[in-house]
């Protein structure tokens, strides 16, 4: 299959027979401690699949070891149709990814950065240079070639990078929390640029801590807890087999006995759960608790659909990680 690339029309992406990533029963341990718990999971063609997880998941081990830059203990891994890590620099050919931090040489300029990147893959100036106009205006930093890596703002900084990882026109891309830090208005640009590479039939491999994120960009998503595979499915169809459809968050400042009236009202919910100072009721059905806040006009309520963060919480726990 040959699909044209909508941020370069006159290039073309050569797809084969094999799955671009393919993970199965992935082992990692560090002295004493597994990280990676006999982790499976396989990624289809032109798709955006998320890895998601709380710190120290295991995620960021597990990319490692996907693009052979941690070798792992047990299983196999399978990147581009070749067998990592023993023929990872081949298969990286294929590759582009997009750190979890900006490394960019702040001594080159917007073009240096991707010219001296493209020289990674064996690609010449020349044809580097005649990319770069193509590139720049797909990360939205049209004119910009000039520019130092100083001038830029941290937006700016994170679309070039964007632009840097498609120098060598990929089939997949990895993208380790690629809007972390972004305002709203670059968010949004990220995502509408990730969705133009899906649809010009590249493979996305997205790690996220936003969840709107993942629900909006993702086919299918791995939520990983503890190195282990705790649910895989499209965002709906985990919202769907894992949450409540109704959700009514309680909340009151200095408690105010929100504690007690909620645990009084338990049974006119699926499930309650109390964080903080606010508690949760996952309902099926909400009326009867909704006409019993209209009766406690000192506390204030949300009342709103599941989403994916409930199903993230309920699976991964409220307990904050470090």
């Amino acid at each position: 299959m040959v699909t044209a690339a909508p941020w370069a029309p006159d290039r073309a992406i050569d797809l084969d027979d094999a799955p671009p990533l393919s993970v199965a029963n992935l082992v990692k341990r560090f002295g004493d401690q597994v990280v990676v718990r006999g982790l499976s999971f396989a990624v289809p063609k032109g798709t955006c699949f998320g890895l998601l997880g709380p710190n120290g998941a295991g995620k960021t081990t597990t990319l490692r070891c996907c693009l052979g830059l941690t070798a792992p203990d047990g299983g196999e891994v399978r990147l581009a149709g070749l067998p990592v890590p023993e023929a990872a620099r081949q298969a990286r050919i294929r590759v582009g990814v997009v750190p979890q931090f900006d490394n960019l040489d702040p001594d080159f300029t917007v073009a240096e950065n991707l010219l001296v990147y493209g020289r990674y893959f064996g690609l010449g100036d020349k044809a580097v240079r005649a990319e770069i106009p193509r590139l720049l205006d797909f990360a939205g930093l049209a004119g910009k070639e000039d520019a130092r890596i100083q001038a830029l703002s941290g937006g700016m900084k994170r679309r070039l990078t964007l632009a840097r990882a498609l120098v060598n026109d990929p089939d997949v891309v990895f993208l380790d929390e690629p809007t972390t830090g972004l305002d709203p208005q670059a968010r949004h640009l990220i995502w509408e640029r990730l969705k133009q590479l899906k649809a010009a039939g590249k493979t996305l491999i997205l790690t996220t801590h936003f969840m709107d994120e993942a629900e909006r960009l993702c086919d299918r998503l791995a939520i990983v807890d503890h190195g282990t595979l705790v649910a895989e499915d499209t965002p709906r169809g985990l919202i769907a087999s894992h949450i409540e459809p109704q959700v009514v968050e309680v909340f009151a400042e200095a408690d105010h006995g929100l504690t007690a009236w909620a645990e009084a009202r338990r049974g006119l919910a699926s499930r309650l759960e109390i964080a903080g100072e606010t508690a949760f009721f996952y309902c099926q059905d909400p009326r009867a608790l909704l006409a019993e806040l209209e009766q406690a006009p000192q506390l204030r309520y949300l009342h709103r659909a599941a989403n994916l963060e409930d199903v993230f919480l309920k699976l991964t726990g409220r307990d904050l990680r470090d």
